[in-house]
C-alpha cells in the first residue's frame, strides 16, 4: 500500500465511530490496520439501521474500508494468545473499550510494554483515563452536551441543540491520529514508545475555541445565534428567492465588496454598520436590511455577483448535492473502492493530500473475518494452530469463494479472479 505510513502495523481494537475514525485515517495514509472484531457479531456498527449496501450496513462500511479484518474471542486462551503475538510485532495499539476492560483482559499498556516497549498505545474514551469523570462511560451527544456545544448551537431562544454530524467522535479520532503520529515521531528518535490517550469530552472542548475565548474574557457563556458567528459580520445564512446561501463579509474589506455586490453603498456610512463593532452590536438590524435584499433574487444570481465581487460565498447544500459537487470530485473526496463481496461502492476520500507519498483508498471494509486467516499465517500459526483455534471459538474465519460468476462484461482473466467473492464460513 501506498502512503507516508506505509510500513506501519496497526492493530485496532475499536468499535463504532471515535476509535475507527483514528485508524481510518492511518490506514488511508498507508498504514497495515488490522481490525480487529469481536466473536458472534462484530462491530456495532454492522447492525445499526438500514441503509444498507447489500448485506453490508453502510455505516460500517464507511469507517473502515482500507482495513484488514480478523475476529477474536479475547475471552479464549486462544484469542488472546493471537492477540498477544500480533502486537509483539506491531508499531501501535488502538482501543475504545470502557474504563478497565483491557487491563481486565491482560492487554493494559503497562502489560503490553514490558514485551513490546516501542509500541504506541492509545485509548479513546467518554471522559479520560484521569479526573472524577474516568470511570464514566460517554457517547457524543453527552460530550456535546458537557462542552457547552449544545448550549451556542440552534437558533436564537430555542432548545439545545447538538450539531448534526457525531462531531465529538469524529474529531477524538482525529486527534487520536495526530498523537500517535507525535508519539511515532519521538519513537523515531529514540526507540520509546508510550501511551497517547484523548476522550469525547476534550475533543469537543477544542471545537469551542471562539466561545472559550469569548466566555473567558467577559465571564458572559455565549447563546446560541443560528447561523450566524459570534464575532463577526456578515458571516451567515441569508434566503435568497428559491434557495439559501451563505455570505462571508465578516471582515471590512469584504463587508463593503459585500454592499457593492448587493447595490447598497449607503450602508457603509450607516453608523450602525460603520465597523465590525457596530455591526455585532446591532446584528438583528444588520440581518433585516440584508435578508430584504437577498430575498429580491435567485441564489444563483447572488453567488455569481458575490463571487466576482470577491467575497467568500457559497450554496446551502443538501447531503447529495455536497457529495455530487465538482469540487468533491476534483479533489477525490468521492471515490470508488472495490468490496470483496459487493464489487464497487463508493466512499469518501482522504483529505489530506501528499505530493510524494500519496494515501489512497484501495479496499473495501473487510467482511467478517475476511482476512483472519491471512493475518494469522503471517504472524507464524500454522494450518494446524488456526483450526484449533477455530474449534476453540477464539477466531472465524471467512471461506473464498471462487466459484462465483464474473458480472457480464468482465472478459479479463485477471479482473475476474478480483471479483471473485468472499462469502462467511463459520467453521
Amino acid at each position: 500500500m501506498m502512503g507516508p505510513l506505509n510500513g506501519m502495523k496497526v492493530i485496532d481494537l475499536t468499535h463504532v465511530m471515535a476509535g475507527p475514525t483514528c485508524t481510518l485515517m492511518l490506514a488511508d495514509m498507508g498504514a497495515d490496520v488490522i481490525k480487529v472484531e469481536k466473536t458472534p457479531d462484530g462491530d456495532d456498527t454492522r447492525r445499526m439501521l438500514p441503509p444498507k449496501i447489500g448485506d453490508e450496513a453502510a455505516a460500517y462500511m464507511m469507517m473502515n474500508r482500507n482495513k484488514r479484518g480478523i475476529v477474536l474471542d479475547l475471552k479464549t486462551d486462544g484469542g488472546k494468545k493471537v492477540l498477544r503475538q500480533l502486537v509483539t510485532t506491531a508499531d501501535v495499539l488502538v482501543e475504545n473499550f470502557g474504563p478497565g476492560v483491557m487491563e481486565r483482559l491482560g492487554f493494559g499498556y503497562e502489560d503490553l510494554k514490558k514485551e513490546n516497549p516501542g509500541l504506541i498505545y492509545c485509548s479513546l474514551s467518554g471522559f479520560g483515563r484521569t479526573g472524577p469523570y474516568r470511570d464514566r462511560r460517554g457517547f457524543d451527544l453527552v460530550a456535546q452536551a458537557m462542552s457547552g456545544i449544545m448550549s451556542f448551537t440552534g437558533e436564537p431562544g430555542g432548545a439545545p441543540a447538538k450539531c448534526g454530524p457525531p462531531l465529538s467522535d469524529i474529531t477524538a479520532g482525529i486527534l487520536a491520529a495526530m498523537g500517535i503520529l507525535a508519539a511515532y515521531a519521538h519513537r523515531l528518535k529514540t526507540g520509546e514508545g508510550q501511551w497517547v490517550e484523548t476522550s469525547l469530552f476534550e475533543a469537543a472542548l477544542v471545537q469551542t475555541y471562539w466561545q472559550s475565548a469569548i466566555a473567558l474574557a467577559t465571564g458572559i457563556a455565549p447563546k446560541a445565534m443560528g447561523s450566524a458567528h459570534p464575532l463577526n459580520a456578515p458571516y451567515q445564512a441569508f434566503q435568497a428567492a428559491d434557495g439559501w446561501i451563505v455570505v462571508g463579509g465578516a471582515n471590512q474589506k469584504n463587508w463593503l465588496r459585500t454592499l457593492d455586490a448587493i447595490g447598497a453603498p449607503e450602508l457603509a456610512d450607516d453608523p450602525r454598520f460603520r465597523t465590525g463593532a457596530d455591526r455585532m452590536g446591532h446584528l438583528p438590524e444588520l440581518e433585516a436590511e440584508l435578508a430584504e435584499r437577498f430575498r429580491g433574487k435567485p441564489a444563483a444570481y447572488w453567488l455569481e455577483i458575490l463571487d466576482e465581487k470577491g467575497v467568500p460565498c457559497g450554496p446551502v447544500y443538501d447531503m447529495l448535492q455536497a457529495l455530487n459537487d465538482p469540487q468533491t470530485a476534483a479533489r477525490k473526496m468521492l471515490v470508488e473502492v472495490e468490496h470483496s463481496a459487493l464489487g464497487p461502492v463508493k466512499t469518501l476520500g482522504l483529505p489530506v493530500k501528499f505530493s510524494s507519498t500519496p494515501g489512497d483508498v484501495l479496499k473495501g471494509a473487510p467482511v467478517f473475518g475476511e482476512d483472519t486467516r491471512e493475518v494469522l499465517t503471517q504472524a507464524g500459526f500454522s494450518d494446524e494452530e488456526i483450526e484449533a483455534f477455530k474449534k476453540e471459538g477464539a477466531v472465524v474465519c471467512a471461506a473464498i469463494d471462487t466459484q462465483v460468476e464474473p458480472r457480464q462484461g468482465s472478459q479479463d482473466p485477471e479482473k475476474i479472479a478480483r471479483e471473485a467473492r468472499y462469502r462467511p464460513s463459520y467453521g
